[in-house]
């Protein structure tokens, strides 16, 4: 057996170079699958946790459902307005509303000054009118056309005090007796 004897040179056997391993997948794989191997048989106190693991099962069932709400409660009270009739603006804000409405004011000035409009803006400029004369009604501002009677009606059912003793101090008791 013949042994070299190494030397202190660096050119008789080169400098050392470090290689650093290349893991692939396989590599990795057969890794995992040594540790898997090494581990057999069951956890260290199995036996005694299964018997656990049933009692916390059992006993969820059992629990009153109305404990431990997980709905959160506001700590600030907010004023917001909570009904739908709150949320909704009154006929009075929504009639200021669309009589100021300046893209309705220059359709109505288009209309009146002899141009027509297409069927989308004549649409919308009509359901606008609409609201205000509805809004109108409900708040009693629209006043409506009565027809003129040239009749006066008469007036057959009560009338004030005044008006019936006037009546009575100007009858005739003399057409009574004519009867």
């Amino acid at each position: 057996m013949t042994r070299k004897r190494k030397s202190r040179k660096i050119g008789s056997e080169g400098p050392a170079v470090y290689r650093e391993k290349s893991t692939t997948q396989l590599e990795l794989e057969a890794r995992k699958r040594q540790k898997d191997k090494k581990r057999k048989g069951l956890k260290s106190g199995s036996r005694h946790s299964a018997a656990i693991d049933e009692q916390k099962k059992g006993s969820g069932k059992a629990r009153d459902p109305r404990l431990g709400s997980k709905k959160p409660i506001p700590l600030v009270v907010d004023n917001k307005p909570k009904t739908k009739k709150e949320r909704r603006m009154s006929a009075e804000q929504e009639l200021a509303m669309l009589e100021n409405d300046a893209q309705l004011m220059v359709l109505l000035d288009r209309l009146e000054a002899g141009e027509s409009l297409g069927a989308g803006l004549q649409k919308q400029v009509d359901e606008k009118l609409d609201r205000i004369e509805q809004l109108m009604k409900q708040l009693g501002l629209l006043e409506e056309e009565q027809p003129e009677f040239d009749e006066q009606p008469v007036a057959k059912g009560p009338q004030s005090d005044d008006d019936l003793l006037a009546q009575f101090e100007n009858m005739d008791y003399d057409d009574f007796d004519k009867e």
